[in-house]
């Protein structure tokens, strides 16, 4: 489950960096196209606007922008989270059956056994009311997109912006500094988000620990430094909004533990052997005693007596 979430964010973060490569043309030194028109050239005017709020400070612009697109996801975001740490909760529940099922996977010797051992495993997922994949989406990334793009190519064709420093940081040029600070900041997200997990569950997040924060300072390192700015204070508020999980992980498992005692754990009655033996049964069935006999032999031979007679 962790490792589809860890997948998830990747290929997010890789369409983030495919989608900014190269989707705006410039043509006699002046860029033009969709993005540009309809993304890029309001991203500049929002930005100059908030510019002019903090004393024409592009750099505290770019943060006021991050604070008002982080505010807007809050909710959705934590609402999510929320669903994600209850699947968590369900998770540890039914953990041996689903051990069982796993040893199976593992001593399973035929595509037949391991077919049955994995639908096993789905049906005590649909069973629980458990998501395959954890409540995780990718849906605020997604909504995120054309702010992303906005910015960077407001950064890049805007003399104001790509000219702007920030604590004497060039906003318009690659920040090593800055590539650094988002990469901890999210470290420090993932950190946080393993505080109250069961030791068994940790082994399978560290994986998420690790890819999210590398793919971010892939990202902040190749882009302008107020992207880089962008994704740093994006991750101060993503530690927020794990805190406010954290203050409430212990309600959310009270409310796990209600629910199992109304629901107690199904556990499905295991395939593997019945399929196995159906599968050798119909065979047997529909196989013939002879199989060296022809199909017309016995036929051909009473046409040959009565020839004779």
């Amino acid at each position: 489950m962790k490792n589809k979430k860890a997948l998830t964010v990747t290929v997010a973060l890789s369409s983030l960096v495919f989608f900014l490569s190269g989707c705006v043309q410039v043509k006699n030194g002046k860029p033009y196209g969709f993005v540009y028109d309809y993304l890029a050239r309001p991203g500049q005017a929002v930005m100059q606007w908030l510019a002019q709020l903090f004393g024409n400070n592009y750099g505290w612009a770019i943060i006021g922008l991050t604070v008002i697109v982080r505010l807007v996801l809050l909710p959705m975001m934590i609402n999510q989270q929320r669903k994600s740490t209850y699947q968590q909760e369900k998770m540890s529940a039914v953990k041996p059956q689903l051990a069982v099922i796993q040893e199976r996977q593992k001593a399973a010797t035929t595509q037949e056994e391991k077919a049955a051992a994995s639908n096993d495993m789905m049906a005590l997922y649909k069973a629980n009311g458990i998501s395959m994949t954890g409540g995780i989406g990718c849906l605020p990334l997604l909504i995120q997109f054309p702010v992303f793009s906005a910015l960077y190519y407001a950064i890049r064709y805007s003399p104001e912006l790509s000219s702007a420093k920030f604590m004497g940081i060039a906003l318009g040029h690659s920040s090593f500094l800055l590539a650094v600070l988002a990469f901890l900041s999210y470290l420090a997200q993932g950190y946080l988000s393993m505080i109250g997990i069961p030791d068994e569950q940790k082994k399978t997040m560290r994986t998420m620990l690790v890819v999210s924060p590398v793919m971010i300072l892939f990202v902040t390192m190749s882009a302008p430094a107020g992207l880089g700015l962008y994704f740093f204070v994006g991750g101060l508020f993503a530690c927020l909004q794990t805190l406010i999980i954290n203050y409430f992980r212990p309600r959310i498992r009270r409310e796990v533990e209600e629910e199992l005692k109304k629901h107690p754990i199904k556990t499905p009655t295991p395939t593997a052997a019945k399929s196995v033996k159906a599968t050798e049964q119909t065979v047997e069935t529909n196989a013939p005693k002879n199989r060296n006999a022809r199909p017309n032999e016995g036929r051909n031979a009473g046409k040959q007596q009565r020839h004779h007679r």
